[in-house]
């Protein structure tokens, strides 16, 4: 019977496994897309035995709905760290958003549009995803109002935050392709103009 202190070395391990497995997940979603991410590359990039990688994740979508929930959790948290460092007052709305342009614009997002568009098609991913991606949505909303410092019961403030939400992923989309910051760049100080009228009591 193992002891409580061989199960602890055990349980260590086993994290470490998982942590590379969702690691290795994303940068193959990046670098190959959905089509070229198979478990069997996964398992050999993160340098896991394809036994072990079965016996934490047993399907391809139970697997890279992990490594998106893994990374959107660790990602929230940066923004969170990030934010501590903004500063107060009329400057804050702009660095608020740019910090969450980053967000739409960096590796996760593009893990996760592979993901989305794949959805489309496969039955299974598609049910492993849609409520990860409702929770994630919630959280980033939720993460938002409390970096913007606003109210969202005061009417109008809920949409706000959720069309700024909205108009970073379209923007990360259109920059799937090519790089389009510069036009970006002039939508997003328009609308941080807008945006403050619409948060100013």
């Amino acid at each position: 019977m193992p002891t409580a202190s061989t199960r602890v070395p055990q349980q260590e391990r086993s994290r470490a496994t998982q942590a590379r497995l969702l690691e290795a997940t994303v940068e193959c979603l990046i670098e190959h897309g959905w089509s070229g991410t198979t478990t069997t590359v996964v398992a050999a990039r993160a340098g896991v035995s394809r036994g072990a990688q079965l016996h934490h994740y047993p399907t391809k979508a139970a697997l890279v709905t992990a490594a998106v929930a893994h990374l959107a959790e660790r990602r929230a948290d940066e923004l969170r760290t990030e934010a501590e460092a903004l500063p107060a007052g009329p400057q804050r709305l702009d660095r608020v958003v740019d910090l969450l342009a980053m967000a739409f614009t960096g590796p996760l997002f593009v893990a996760a549009l592979e993901l989305w568009v794949a959805a489309r098609t496969d039955r299974e991913l598609r049910n492993a995803l849609v409520p990860l991606e409702a929770t994630v949505g919630r959280e980033m909303h939720r993460l938002t109002v409390a970096l913007l410092g606003v109210d969202e019961r005061r009417p109008g403030v809920r949409e706000a935050v959720q069309a700024t939400l909205d108009l970073l992923r379209g923007l990360g989309v259109a920059n799937l392709l090519s790089d389009d910051s510069a036009r970006r760049a002039a939508l997003l100080t328009t609308w941080k103009r807008q945006l403050a009228t619409l948060l100013t009591p």
